[in-house]
């Protein structure tokens, strides 16, 4: 079994998610107490795709997270380094257009997408403002951009109790649900590694995006931030 380690590279990164793929989805609705579906509601909610829009969905692994776009009438791209997620993904879901992609170097042309996404994929891409300029690029003019990936909850009290779960309870629940736990202790320490709501937010601005807010979900444990890429 793999477990890539926070400098990230990204054969490591991709091998371990191979590894996950097939109980990937069921292992984060048990180790996010069951948050996960609520959050992809939200993400829904932020990226507002309509019928006609296209929509890449970075990171998408077994496409879970582009389903509620494709509902909406739009052209979602589920778009992933992870060939085992891709594979797992294209069996449950055959009729999406299931890419493979790697966030620092987009197979797409330049301004084709009206909204670009990624959720909880960010923090694993080796370098996080190239994957940032990459999503700008193969935006449209206008277009936006719902990034959806854990950040630090606001209130100290909470903050150090989630930290305590991240390290302590999180192992042995991915030992009891998931088919590779060496990789959900990564996935721990690179959550506590991750930049907080104003940091993520001044890379998003550096990488040309502009009307950057964030939203907190779950008392900051996750943040939904979004940009727009001006006409």
């Amino acid at each position: 079994m793999t477990r890539a380690s926070l400098d990230k590279q990204p054969h490591e990164v991709a091998s371990m998610f191979d590894d996950v793929a097939e109980r990937y989805d069921l292992t984060n609705d048990v180790l996010s107490l069951g948050q996960a579906r609520a959050w992809r509601k939200e993400v829904a909610k932020a990226v507002d795709a309509r019928p006609a829009q296209k929509v890449l969905d970075l990171a998408a692994g077994t496409a879970t997270s582009s389903l509620p776009f494709a509902r909406t009438g739009a052209y979602v791209v589920p778009c992933d380094f992870s060939l085992g997620m891709l594979q797992v993904g294209k069996r449950r879901h055959p009729w999406l257009p299931l890419t493979a992609g790697d966030g620092t170097r987009l197979p797409f042309k330049d301004d084709v997408f009206d909204a670009v996404t990624i959720s909880f994929g960010l923090r694993n891409i080796q370098d996080t403002d190239a994957a940032l300029r990459e999503l700008y690029r193969v935006t449209r003019p206008g277009g936006r951009v719902v990034i959806c990936e854990f950040s630090h909850p606001t209130w100290a009290p909470f903050r150090t109790v989630y930290t305590e779960y991240l390290m302590r309870a999180l192992p042995p629940v991915a030992r009891a649900v998931s088919s590779n736990p060496e990789a959900y202790v990564y996935l721990a320490e690179s959550i506590r590694a991750w930049p907080d709501q104003a940091g993520l937010a001044d890379r998003l601005k550096g990488a040309g995006w502009s009307r950057v807010a964030w939203r907190n979900l779950t008392g900051g444990v996750v943040a939904l931030h979004r940009g727009f890429k001006e006409s």
